[in-house]
């Protein structure tokens, strides 16, 4: 059973423990309420460094129970971009097949013939960017290789749609703000440091809240959201927001199509 949401705001940059962003919230009824907002860098055994910090995050969400956590970073690529026979031995030995994020680029380039082809549910949700678009990639590979996989192999969670949910273990979805911003006529630009982009952040939320969504967030929490500059802790708002939505609307329910089983479904 359910009783808690986590929306994490992916990176795979070096420095991915200033960058990646996690909001952890509980039920108000039909909408959540924000407990904290904080880096990654911050978590028990966490650095600034990736390396340390998504060690640290596996050990956190492995650590969760009645959760659903939403990460914000594809989960697969295109059937036609998979060689494995199944999406769980993809993941497993993606870290063996590429040694680097720029090995996996290159790999996926390669197959797409130069295209940067899409996932369906990539087209369903409208999100901005293919899995292994120049922006994104390194977030593909490092949450693969460092955040799904050991999860999985060690079987510290559950990985929605492409396995079945375990009341024992952790739920981890894929979501995607940009998405969820898109379907709920709430896409603005609100990243920069600019007061556009301060007063963009401050609509989004209180959109939200006046939806029903999100409670009105404590002083502390809604001051760290406007003033993040880069939008990741809002994003982790949004991902745990849609994280939510999802569970509530009975999405977790779902058995996953055959495309998939393959390559996962964005949640928004």
């Amino acid at each position: 059973m359910i009783e808690r949401i986590f929306g994490v705001d992916f990176s795979g940059a070096a420095a991915a423990g200033d960058l990646i962003w996690i909001t952890e919230a509980a039920f108000d009824g039909r909408r959540i309420r924000v407990e904290s907002c904080q880096p990654a860098a911050l978590l028990p055994g966490s650095a600034r460094h990736r390396t340390q910090c998504l060690a640290a995050l596996v050990d956190f969400v492995g650590a969760q129970r009645n959760v659903a956590v939403g990460c914000d970073f594809p989960f697969s690529l295109p059937c036609s971009m998979i060689e494995a026979r199944d999406w769980r031995t993809f993941v497993l030995d993606l870290g063996d097949r590429f040694g680097s994020a720029d090995d996996f680029l290159e790999d996926c380039r390669r197959r797409g013939n130069g295209r940067e082809l899409r996932r369906a549910c990539d087209r369903e949700s409208r999100v901005p960017f293919a899995a292994y678009n120049l922006r994104i990639y390194r977030q593909t590979y490092y949450g693969i290789r460092d955040l799904l996989a050991p999860l999985m192999r060690e079987r510290r969670a559950v990985v929605l749609p492409m396995q079945r949910p375990d009341g024992t273990l952790p739920w981890v979805i894929e979501t995607c703000p940009a998405s969820t911003l898109k379907h709920g006529d709430l896409y603005l630009s609100y990243k920069g440091r600019s007061a556009a982009a301060r007063a963009a952040r401050a609509a989004i939320l209180g959109a939200l809240v006046r939806r029903k969504l999100l409670a009105p967030l404590e002083p502390p929490v809604r001051r760290l959201a406007l003033d993040n500059a880069g939008g990741d802790a809002l994003d982790s708002i949004i991902a745990a927001v849609a994280t939510a939505h999802a569970h509530l609307a009975g999405r977790f329910a779902e058995g996953p199509s055959a495309a998939e089983r393959m390559e996962g479904r964005v949640y928004f």
